[in-house]
């Protein structure tokens, strides 16, 4: 029996699905949260460690972009509340807040964030330079963007921001 042009054709995608594809394009571990509404990441090689349900306890008089500081195995660390330093508004979550462990430009802090969504290796390919279309005051804190669950996220700098937060102390 003379197989159908259909079944050939389903023959062949099986067998080239079945080949396996080598590419050699460097990856890179991010960090992908929610904030405000909007996606945004950051390289996992700046982040210790995430915590869920982190308890955070308020500083009086510490600036805005302070959330307070939490008891890391009985070590005090800081948290900054990255919405402020985006200019991004608060949101209104009945979820604990998630706190990274993060280092850069010779800080320890955490981070607050909504919620992370993933840790991904993806290749530095997929990740695009950042439009002029993002806010002006993002300028210098976004590296670029890369799509993930069908939404656009913002990669940010941490070294950046870090570094914007020391000074915004000072």
């Amino acid at each position: 029996m003379i197989p159908s042009p259909l079944d050939q054709m389903l023959a062949t995608r099986l067998e080239n699905r079945n080949q396996v594809v080598s590419v050699d394009e460097p990856t890179v571990k991010v960090v992908i949260f929610e904030l405000g509404g909007a996606l945004f990441a950051v390289y996992g090689a700046n982040i210790r460690e995430i915590l869920a349900n982190a308890r955070i306890f308020f500083v009086p008089g510490c600036p805005a972009s302070m959330e307070g500081v939490i008891n890391v195995r009985g070590d005090i660390e800081t948290v900054i509340r990255l919405q402020s330093l985006l200019q991004l508004p608060d949101a209104q979550s009945e979820r604990p807040p998630v706190v990274l462990l993060a280092r850069g430009c010779g800080v320890n802090s955490g981070i607050r964030v909504d919620r992370v969504l993933d840790v991904l290796d993806v290749t530095r390919g997929t990740i695009l330079p950042a439009p002029p279309t993002l806010p002006v005051h993002w300028n210098g804190l976004a590296l670029g963007v890369m799509h993930a669950e069908e939404r656009l996220v913002t990669l940010l700098d941490l070294e950046a921001v870090l570094n914007d937060y020391v000074r915004g102390l000072g």
